[in-house]
């Protein structure tokens, strides 16, 4: 298996992981706006999920940066970008006392990052599989 399968083997692994948490996400948003779940409870449960997710995303562009991969490395520039200015202004974390003033814009933003891992899955995807039959 080449280099270049290996890296994109590992994209679509951490792709589903990706996708996975931000289903996590809109399910227990949609559970606060339904009233099934606390905002205090709500917060708790996902800012565990933030930084993490964020450090995530940023490995896997600099792994495809230090491999080469100059398409997949541009398609993630810009959520990197975008997850580095909300934690240099300290507006990752999910509040309790302000979530029902910006929940739309916190869906928002889950279904736009649902969109471009399940995107950047599939691309992944038929990356590795072009990697594997072109090495045989």
């Amino acid at each position: 298996m080449s280099a270049e399968a290996m890296v994109f083997l590992f994209g679509v692994i951490v792709g589903a992981c990706l996708l996975f948490v931000k289903v996590f996400f809109v399910i227990l948003i949609s559970d606060l706006e339904v009233d099934y779940i606390n905002p205090i409870e709500l917060c708790n449960k996902l800012n565990q999920f933030v930084l993490p997710e964020m450090f995530v995303q940023a490995f896997m562009t600099s792994i495809f940066l230090v491999s080469g991969q100059w398409i997949a490395t541009a398609w993630n520039l810009p959520l990197v970008a975008y997850n580095a200015n909300k934690v240099m202004n300290g507006k990752h974390m999910f509040d309790a006392t302000e979530i029902f003033r910006t929940l739309g814009q916190h869906k928002k933003e889950c279904f736009i990052k649902l969109g471009f891992y399940l995107l950047s899955f599939f691309y992944y995807l038929y990356r590795m599989i072009l990697a594997l039959v072109n090495d045989s």
